[in-house]
């Protein structure tokens, strides 16, 4: 059984797991920059443990269509992570890694095969730096699935990690990413641990 309390969390136990969401979301953020090959700052994000009814809330309405990258996780770490962005956001990140200026302002809907299959692998790749980041971190092995891709009503998609985590417990930890005002990118990253694994990943660092 799981030490860990997510409702009544120790405030030492929070600061290291906001630290982990610092530390990763900086790390994804240094690869999507040389993935662009071009300068992208990221603001200090905000992460809050909130539960998966807050969580439309926090990034707007459940039914904003928004596009997520899924994946789960195995080895020490088990659960699920997820990066969602908003349809605006993520259209400019496909027109800049495809190099469509002409798309880079505009709200993409309908992605073509193409931008679909670079969204699946800028989220591949940002996902893969905030996970290495963590590994290297806890010194933790943590193992991830190929990720799937949906464009979606954000309650839609977030159903997927509500429903199967439901049973053990409705905390994620949210990693709200901004970048600079220039690229006008937003994203979020949501990490979803077993409640074991919180133990893990926290007894790793020495708690």
């Amino acid at each position: 059984m799981a030490k860990i309390d997510l409702d009544n969390m120790e405030s030492v136990q929070f600061d290291v797991l906001r630290e982990i969401g610092n530390i990763g979301a900086g790390n994804a953020t240094t690869a999507l920059s040389k993935l662009l090959d071009a300068r992208i700052d990221m603001r200090v994000p905000k992460v809050n443990l909130a539960g998966f009814s807050e969580i439309t809330g926090i990034i707007g309405d459940e039914e904003e269509v928004m596009v997520g990258i899924l994946l789960s996780l195995e080895g020490d770490v088990n659960g699920m992570m997820m990066f969602l962005l908003d349809t605006a956001s993520a259209g400019r990140l496909v027109a800049t890694l495809l190099k469509q200026e002409e798309n880079i302002d505009k709200d993409i809907y309908d992605f073509s095969e193409m931008e679909l299959s670079a969204l699946n692998e800028i989220g591949n790749i940002i996902t893969g730096a905030y996970l290495s980041a963590l590994s290297d971190l806890t010194k933790l092995t943590i193992v991830s699935s190929v990720p799937t891709l949906q464009v979606d009503m954000a309650g839609a998609i977030l159903s997927i990690p509500a429903i199967e985590f439901s049973k053990i417990g409705d905390k994620v930890l949210l990693i709200e990413t901004q970048f600079d005002e220039e690229s006008h990118i937003n994203g979020y990253f949501l990490l979803v641990p077993e409640l074991e694994s919180y133990d893990v990943i926290l007894n790793s660092l020495g708690l």
